[in-house]
């Protein structure tokens, strides 16, 4: 299953519209005797309707025409929603400006601004407490390998 899932994700991105989309995951499972294939993809200036139909199409005739699948399937092609967390380099871009929830490695939460993004890490701009002193805006330096999950904050105001 892992060499067919490597495959349908290169096929999944020759498929797509333009530069300026990604795959953000893809994912497959099995259910009452259908397989299941979940695309998630984003694009840099938003993602439409249209280009999830367009992906769809596109990868379903692929799947025909190379004959990856041989028993019942279904395809879903969606954007990775809000509570979706952030897993690249171009997701963090794309929220630049946006409030973050930062779950790290060592169990610790962040909470901040994202202000700067760079090949290896985040820059947050948090409130720190520090002992007996009241909290203060700072810029948290965040390091990729640190980080366990980042999920979007949304904000109604």
């Amino acid at each position: 299953m892992n060499d067919l899932k490597d495959r349908l994700e290169t096929l999944v991105i020759d498929c797509l519209p333009d530069e300026s989309h990604f795959l953000v995951d893809l994912q497959l499972t099995s259910k009452s005797n259908q397989l299941l294939l979940n695309i998630l993809i984003d694009a840099d200036a938003g993602l439409t309707i249209d280009s999830c139909a367009k992906v769809s199409r596109a990868v379903s005739g692929e799947i025909e025409a190379l004959e990856l699948i041989d028993s019942a399937y279904r395809i879903e092609v969606s954007s990775p929603g809000v509570d979706f967390p952030l897993s690249s380099e171009r997701q963090y871009r794309k929220n630049f400006g946006r409030e973050l929830k930062v779950f790290l490695q060592d169990g610790k939460e962040l909470k901040g601004k994202l202000i700067a993004v760079s090949e290896s890490g985040i820059v947050l701009e948090a409130k720190m407490k520090e002992k007996g002193k009241k909290a203060v805006l700072q810029e948290v330096n965040v390091a990729f390998e640190d980080i366990k999950k980042s999920v979007v904050q949304v904000s109604f105001k």
